[in-house]
């Protein structure tokens, strides 16, 4: 009998290559595993499922993921307001984690002794499953056919092609990447400093132009409500990227260091995501004190960081969880947002925890809980420690 593999399977070329490398050049038994994390459709996972089998794949199993995802997740980065380096909403990286637990389930459920990925050696992506797999199943053996050849995308296509497997070389020079929370685009213009990727390599196109205005409602940090339809947060996720996606919202790329100490540069499509979160944002804004928010950022990014470099199974994450749910309980109200081509607006938002209350003041306005005398004597204390310092350092 065989030996048993489990293979993490997209249906990309990557993971194509591996079904018939390991069942011919490993004399595996080949077992696939398509972990969806709310990017795919149901039409989607049988083609992915028809091309597993057509490969050579002894059985192949779709798990939907995309619940424990967002508990787990997603939910905590909207809390959180994560973006990496300002920027990207880890559309991928906070994904790997959920699949290869996953994968790993799959892997006891038939008892193989194998585990494979299809990652390169030059991404982040082969240190996230790895390290799943180190952590909780060490006698497996981890198998990652692209890194251990050093493969270019045109030998892949190549073999395949030898195989029986024809595709193309336009449908493979990109790596696309795609989850509930944003997909990620990889190759061609992405692989050096300047350059940006050309309009239809991005999944979504423009095909409106009128601009639109969105209420999005937030109980307890989650968006549950647009328009004043209630929803389940996974609901809404799809839907607001359905609407945003059509204005070419939530495009652009990151650039960052790598687990691996390289510079990394993506591109990647989050309408979603980004709205959420600045959505959120704002409304944290008017109803977290100022000690809140400022923590929030610190341990926020701290977090992220733990998602973004494989180390979401530290017990960290989940005290940082804790804090954020907690920071959560008056961030409920409603967010109006206007969607445009290419961009989008955070108008205001209404909440009954709105610490902006006319009742102490307005701003630049009127004051009404102090006086001007007041302000007189609050200063001269607050300038104290200021006026010793330079009468001791008169020259600084």
């Amino acid at each position: 009998m065989k030996e048993k593999v489990v293979l993490a399977f997209s249906g990309g070329l990557d993971t194509s290559f591996c079904i018939p490398y390991l069942l011919k050049e490993k004399g595996l038994e080949v077992h696939t595993v398509m972990v969806n994390t709310g990017g795919f459709s149901k039409e989607e996972e049988q083609q992915i499922e028809q091309r597993a089998l057509s490969l050579g794949a002894a059985t192949h199993k779709t798990i939907d993921a995309s619940v424990e995802y967002y508990t787990k997740g997603i939910k905590y980065l909207i809390f959180g307001n994560v973006l990496k380096n300002g920027t990207y909403p880890l559309s991928v990286s906070s994904e790997r984690i959920f699949q290869a637990l996953a994968v790993l389930e799959e892997v006891k459920n038939i008892g193989a002794k194998y585990v494979a990925h299809g990652s390169t050696g030059a991404g982040n992506d082969q240190v996230r499953f790895d390290l799943v797999f180190e952590v909780l199943a060490p006698d497996v053996k981890i198998l990652a056919p692209i890194r251990e050849l050093s493969l270019s995308r045109a030998q892949e296509i190549e073999y395949l092609a030898k195989n029986g497997c024809a595709i193309s070389w336009e449908k493979a020079k990109y790596s696309i990447n795609q989850g509930l929370w944003g997909t990620s685009i990889g190759g061609m213009e992405t692989l050096v400093s300047e350059g940006i990727l050309p309009e239809d390599a991005f999944p979504s196109q423009l095909v409106k132009s009128e601009k639109r205005v969105i209420k999005i409602g937030f109980n307890k940090g989650e968006a549950l409500s647009i328009d004043g339809k209630e929803m389940s947060p996974i609901e809404l996720i799809k839907l607001l990227n359905g609407i945003a996606s059509e204005y070419a919202i939530g495009r652009d790329i990151h650039v960052g260091d790598t687990i691996i100490g390289i510079k990394g540069r993506v591109a990647f499509e989050a309408a979603a995501p980004m709205i959420i979160i600045k959505a959120h944002h704002l409304l944290e804004k008017h109803t977290l004190t100022k000690g809140q928010l400022y923590w929030k950022d610190q341990l926020a990014v701290w977090y992220g960081q733990l998602m973004h470099e494989a180390q979401y199974l530290d017990p960290l994450a989940r005290n940082i969880e804790n804090f954020l749910e907690d920071t959560q309980m008056s961030v409920t109200g409603v967010v109006d947002i206007e969607l445009r081509p290419y961009h989008f607006s955070i108008l205001g938002c209404s909440s009954d925890y709105d610490l902006m209350s006319s009742e102490f003041g307005q701003y630049g306005e009127k004051n009404r809980s102090f006086s001007g005398d007041d302000v007189i004597g609050f200063t001269r204390v607050l300038a104290n420690p200021l006026k010793i310092y330079y009468s001791v350092h008169k020259n600084d």
